[in-house]
């Protein structure tokens, strides 16, 4: 079992930043990916980024890349996604997500283990 803590969701205005963290415990972690993925209002869950725990491979949907990057802290067990110059449009509830590390990685549907989700709202 992996449980999964995310932190670090807020209000933010347009063109500003957010650095949000994952904290990971449970099982090892050697051969999982993690994942953000978010839901915004009335949108299905999409992905956003992943990272492959143990060679720290990175993986960015194209909306986001140059905004967004993700990283990990293996001595610490935490994953983050660090967003900057926001956009309403990335308003969401921000969810992290793990799954063997092997195959597709956009798919929430892959993922077995999902975090609670924290809220970031971009205000215009």
């Amino acid at each position: 079992q992996v449980q999964l803590v995310e932190s670090g969701g807020g209000l933010v205005q347009a063109g500003g930043s957010l650095r949000l963290s994952c904290a990971a415990s449970g099982r090892g972690f050697s051969n999982l990916a993690m994942g953000w993925f978010r839901q915004g209002p009335g949108k299905e869950r999409e992905f956003v980024a992943a990272i492959g725990w143990s060679d720290g491979s990175t993986f960015i949907v194209d909306s986001v890349k140059g905004r967004f990057t993700i990283s990990r802290d293996v001595t610490k067990s935490t994953v983050a996604l660090q967003m900057n110059s926001l956009k309403s449009e990335d308003t969401a509830v921000y969810y992290c997500a793990a799954k063997l590390n092997v195959g597709e990685h956009t798919k929430a549907a892959e993922y077995s283990y999902w975090g609670q989700g924290t809220q970031v709202t971009v205000s215009s």
